[in-house]
């Protein structure tokens, strides 16, 4: 008989936390009718100041069926936060996802700069990517060089050898996900071997708040900056295409700054 799920809870607090985060976000997502054109990563959004994507592109889902695999994958790297005894656990497991979601978003942007700038494939000037698997494989790649023992379950019946599974699940993901962001998951792969080979090292809470500081900075002036953020608060809604959301930042005054839809010609699942 498996634990309690309140034990297992308390067990990877870290991990509960980001699961019901982002939840609490596809919801709002779906309540609000959020195209992912408006929370999604592309290139041609980033040139354009749109920095704080980097951010919002991690924590959207845009499918039911695209949120529970990724969280069921994330419920089971959660053991990392149980390694404590190993140089892992809970802060460690903070203190990385922090550098997983920053780098691995650079690491897509400068795959797309290379791929437009040097072999001209304008594609993927707006290819949208969105979803928290960046983070996953990046987990999944650092477990797999710290504890390749272990076992990555899926959806509570499929179960794959640690050591094999960041590769074998881009092969799968790839294969299965048309969809899927094959840069966004190799990102994820890259960025996780340089945490768990120490090239990626040194971050402790000190540096994790102040890197925190300093993406909340960004962020928020990256939202002023390309005119996505108005005086006092943030409101989504939909215009009369349902699938086009805009964004409009009103102040208490009814002032109206609207944002105008990104053409996108495709998108990442990550």
């Amino acid at each position: 008989m498996g634990k309690p799920i309140l034990y297992e809870i308390l067990e990877k607090p870290a991990t509960s936390c980001v699961i019901g985060m982002c939840t609490a976000i596809w919801l709002y997502i779906q309540k609000k009718n959020i195209g992912y054109s408006h929370v999604g990563l592309s290139y041609e959004a980033a040139i354009e100041g749109h920095y704080w994507r980097i951010i919002t592109s991690a924590f959207s889902h845009i499918s039911i069926i695209h949120l529970v695999f990724n969280m069921s994958a994330l419920w089971s790297l959660g053991v990392v936060e149980q390694l404590g005894h190993m140089g892992l656990g809970t802060e460690f497991y903070l203190h990385y996802s922090l550098v997983l979601v920053v780098v691995s978003g650079v690491l897509v942007l400068g795959a797309y700069h290379a791929l437009i700038q040097k072999f001209k494939l304008e594609y993927f000037r707006r290819v949208t990517a969105v979803g928290y698997s960046c983070v996953v494989f990046g987990w999944m790649t650092i477990l797999a060089v710290k504890q390749p023992s272990s076992k990555l379950n899926l959806f509570g019946f499929l179960s794959l050898p640690i050591s094999f599974a960041p590769f074998e699940s881009l092969i799968f993901t790839s294969i299965i996900v048309p969809q899927a962001s094959f840069l966004g998951h190799l990102s994820g792969i890259i960025s996780g071997y340089a945490i768990a080979w120490g090239l990626i090292h040194g971050m402790n809470n000190y540096w994790a708040v102040s890197m925190l500081g300093w993406i909340i900075f960004v962020f928020v002036l990256s939202l002023k900056r390309s005119g996505a953020f108005h005086l006092n608060f943030l409101e989504i809604e939909s215009v009369t295409d349902p699938s086009l959301p805009s964004v409009r930042f009103a102040s208490g005054h009814g002032r109206t700054l609207q944002m105008s839809s990104l053409p996108v010609v495709g998108v990442n699942l990550g």
